[in-house]
């Protein structure tokens, strides 16, 4: 199996194996139960954000495995940004050819870094959602009313109510965050194997190149 295709293989693999515990916990009644207890709704925003990280990071990795596969092909049909690149990179010297590839690397890294940003934005989301639980929690109590035993019943329940908004906010964000930021490690492999092929593929091309224009000896 080549590279770009293994790296869709491992990708699917990843996101089937989680999504498989998603449906887990759904049969369980672990998800429903999350979104009852949570009436803040946070949860639901934090997935929503998951969603879409993960749609922006499934775009980059097939797009990421199309141009691995287009530059294993004798002539590849790159994008104009990669063809200006491989013109500069031919012209180049040795010197020159270092700091285009750093330049080369940052520019694909930074159109990756979007998911690594919603990932972190994840768990800042959950602690949210623990800080504004713990308010809820300590919003119902009244220590002058403690005594009262009438009293104490709504107390408790909204006490129950602000911890479980605390704890299943928290929870939601961490385990959607280590989906997502596995997801984004693949990615940036990936990333890796990019520029490394570009580089590659430079190198080979400038070599066939110097090998046509050497003269032939006798």
């Amino acid at each position: 199996m080549n590279r770009p295709n293994l790296f869709l293989l491992r990708f699917a693999v990843l996101n089937i194996l989680a999504l498989s515990l998603v449906i887990v916990g759904g049969m369980e009644g672990w998800i429903h139960r999350i979104i009852e207890a949570d009436v803040t709704r946070i949860s639901l925003l934090i997935a929503v954000m998951f969603l879409i990280g993960w749609a922006i990071c499934a775009y980059h990795v097939n797009r990421c495995a199309r141009e691995l596969k287009l530059l294993s092909g004798n002539e590849p049909n790159l994008d104009q940004k990669y063809r200006e690149y491989l013109e500069m990179m031919e012209k180049a010297s040795a010197d020159s050819r270092v700091t285009l590839s750093e330049c080369l690397r940052s520019s694909l890294y930074s159109r990756i870094s979007i998911v690594r940003l919603i990932a972190n934005n994840l768990v800042i989301f959950g602690l949210i959602g623990t800080v504004i639980g713990f308010v809820i929690a300590l919003a119902g109590v009244d220590s002058s009313k403690v005594a009262d035993a009438a009293s104490v019943g709504p107390m408790i329940s909204t006490l129950i109510q602000g911890m479980s908004v605390a704890l299943y906010t928290t929870l939601v964000g961490a385990i959607l965050h280590v989906w997502l930021i596995m997801c984004y490690q693949m990615l940036a492999v990936g990333t890796v194997n990019l520029v490394n092929a570009i580089i590659e593929y430079t190198h080979t091309s400038s070599q066939q190149e110097n090998a046509q224009n050497s003269p032939k000896q006798c």
